[in-house]
């Protein structure tokens, strides 16, 4: 059990200043583990999230065949391959990831074999409809709680029908559910997407020697196919800096007075760099480094100054790219000149927790102007905000980190009732502030 942290954290005394690393991407930290245990031979895997919520992946697919051991260096995962996955002892908890829990539903989809997922009572609270509904045409069978929720009972099928699914909303865990469960199917399995979501599986898919065909859809998407069933050979993977890990002290930067910093090898594919797009359009000093690829993954090193933020409006079609980020983006433009519209925030309805509600009453209760019209985010920027609030983090990580970086630029000391969570994806986070000058309590 998690034991609470609370946490009041002041403003920085001094701006931020030197080089630091963030951990590694969460969401590529799941898919390597997993593409890994579906591979033949050996995967070396470099820079993988040490977090909670990637531990929890790890665990349930050892109970699920794939030998996964950490040397000094790395980690090492001894792949069990397609449709040799054995039916788990145990129930698989998946901690706080509806990530992992939706990707490993396509994955059990398609084995015959029974399992149970569940996790902690804010993923127990998420449904989970969006992929056992798709995931149902393949013959497979989803028992869940009351509202398509977890603990969720899976009995998989061995003659899986490939589906041909086109998204209703944009979402990386649908669509890769989808291909997961095809790479166990007899036949092609189609995804169309008439909005870009991010596309790291294809990428991994690429890279453990998976031909997936990707071709433009008539009035905008794509239509992503693979013929399965088909045979992953083992890669080495090197995971980049998760960029919605860096949003964090890069925003804590731009705000915090006389602050320069550089964030090193972090993942830049162009399917996750909205935030980095919209501060930006805000007028950050941001500027990207040393540029390269790894992995199949752009990464580069960013350097951050602080600076006056002016607010823009940012489109719905860019929500897919930094979804996770709105809460940090929402602090930047509560500290930014003029007023800022954040467009098409449905989805924040349905991640952690009710993350547009929480985001609203994080900035109300620090002293922000802030509205919402529909599934839009108002905010009236000022150039210090008030702070002085206390903070509900709802078991939710990127409020916590979020309300954290409110308080190291606000005038009045910020509460936050509970910072457990923040290790479940940003492992050492206070400590790596800490590291650049923030000076929060330990």
């Amino acid at each position: 059990m998690t034991v609470q942290r609370p946490l009041t954290v002041s403003a920085s005394s001094a701006g931020l200043a030197g080089r630091v690393q963030v951990p590694g991407d969460k969401s590529i930290s799941h898919r390597s583990l997993m593409f890994a245990t579906l591979a033949h031979g050996t995967t070396r895997i470099s820079g993988l999230l040490e977090g909670e919520d990637v531990l929890c992946t790890a665990g349930a697919l050892r109970q699920l065949g794939a030998r996964i051991m950490r040397d000094e260096k790395c980690w090492l995962v001894e792949g069990c391959g397609i449709g040799q996955l054995k039916e788990p002892q145990d129930v698989l908890d998946m901690g706080n990831s509806g990530t992992a829990a939706r990707l490993l539903a396509g994955l059990l989809a398609t084995h015959p074999i029974v399992s149970v997922m569940t996790g902690d009572s804010s993923l127990r609270s998420r449904p989970m409809g969006r992929v056992t509904v798709p995931l149902s045409e393949t013959g497979a069978r989803f028992v869940t709680r009351q509202g398509q929720r977890l603990p969720l009972t899976v009995e998989g099928t061995g003659k899986g029908k490939p589906l041909h699914y086109r998204l209703p909303v944009a979402s990386a865990q649908v669509k890769s559910a989808v291909l997961l469960a095809g790479l166990n199917c007899h036949g092609e399995t189609v995804v169309e997407e008439p909005i870009l979501s991010r596309d790291h599986t294809e990428n991994m898919l690429r890279h453990f020697g998976v031909d997936v065909r990707v071709d433009p859809l008539e009035g905008g998407g794509r239509r992503i196919a693979i013929t399965g069933p088909v045979t992953l050979q083992a890669r080495d993977v090197i995971v980049p800096g998760d960029p919605s890990s860096a949003s964090f002290p890069l925003v804590a930067a731009l705000l915090v007075p006389e602050s320069d910093i550089v964030i090193e090898g972090v993942g830049l594919n162009p399917l996750r760099t909205g935030l980095f797009v919209s501060l930006k359009e805000m007028g950050a000093h941001l500027d990207i480094l040393n540029e390269r690829v790894e992995g199949g993954e752009s990464v580069g090193d960013l350097r951050v100054k602080a600076g006056t933020l002016r607010g823009i409006t940012v489109p719905p079609d860019r929500v897919p790219s930094m979804i996770d980020e709105y809460p940090i983006l929402a602090v930047a433009c509560a500290f930014a000149e003029g007023e800022s519209r954040l467009q098409g925030l449905a989805e924040l309805r349905v991640k952690e927790s009710d993350r547009l509600a929480s985001t609203v009453a994080l900035l109300e209760a620090n002293g922000a102007n802030v509205r919402v019209e529909g599934d839009d985010l108002i905010i009236h920027g000022q150039e210090r905000l008030l702070g002085g609030g206390h903070v509900k983090s709802h078991m939710d990580h990127r409020l916590a980190m979020s309300a954290i970086v409110l308080g190291l630029a606000a005038k009045r000391p910020v509460s936050i009732d509970d910072t457990a969570f923040i290790e479940t994806s940003f492992p050492g986070f206070v400590d790596l502030m800490n590291h650049l000058g923030a000076g929060i309590p330990a």
